[in-house]
């Protein structure tokens, strides 16, 4: 049977575990496409969106090593909307053509399919009409808001307001085909996952399905 280029967007708020759900979909043998990952390059130090940023903010949101300072961009992008709007204008067509490239070359080094971590899957541009199937990973809001406390030190008010910023659940379910709620232990995750990755290999022609 032929495979055919089978892309999974994997979506879901800040804190919901996407990280650990991509890394056991790659523990399967999916390819993974991190748009997250994309962005930080991008603006990391020497990164190719930088000049951009740079005449379009001010040289004062770099950092001594010439990447993003995310935080003082944080800060001014909730302040100010029209900024948000855009950063994301000039950050995201350079996000999209890097993960297209990245596609392009898990396929041709014969993925059986492509996990694409999106965030803004559902908010930003047009990557859902990119996907095949979009997956979302799902928890009650005030996990989310414990996990994020506790692994980045942000304030609780800081949280709310990247929380808030973002889609709510009810548009993230609007859009997925499926969820996986995370709000148990990890065996339970593994195994929604592997349920999912026998499901996506027989929806990329990789196996005839069970």
């Amino acid at each position: 049977m032929s495979v055919r280029h089978f892309v999974v967007g994997l979506t879901g708020g800040i804190g919901s575990g996407k990280s650990t759900v991509a890394a056991l979909f790659g523990a399967h043998g999916a390819a993974l496409v991190d748009t997250d990952a994309i962005a930080h390059r991008l603006t990391g130090s020497g990164g190719a969106a930088m000049p951009v940023l740079r005449a379009a903010f001010g040289e004062d949101i770099a950092t001594t090593e010439g990447a993003l300072d995310r935080v003082r961009m944080r800060e001014r992008v909730f302040a100010d909307a029209s900024l948000r709007r855009q950063l994301e204008d000039l950050l995201h067509p350079l996000i999209r053509e890097t993960a297209r490239r990245q596609i392009d070359a898990a396929f041709a080094a014969g993925a059986p399919y492509v996990v694409l971590a999106v965030p803004l899957l559902v908010e930003a541009g047009d990557w859902a009409s990119r996907c095949d199937r979009v997956l979302l990973v799902d928890c009650p809001v005030e996990l989310q808001r414990r996990r994020v406390i506790a692994r980045s030190g942000l304030s609780g008010e800081q949280v709310d307001r990247i929380i808030a910023a973002q889609a709510t659940r009810e548009a993230r379910r609007a859009v997925a085909h499926d969820v996986i709620d995370n709000d148990g232990d990890e065996t339970a995750l593994a195994a929604a996952v592997s349920r999912l990755h026998t499901r996506y290999m027989a929806l990329a022609g990789s196996e005839k399905p069970g």
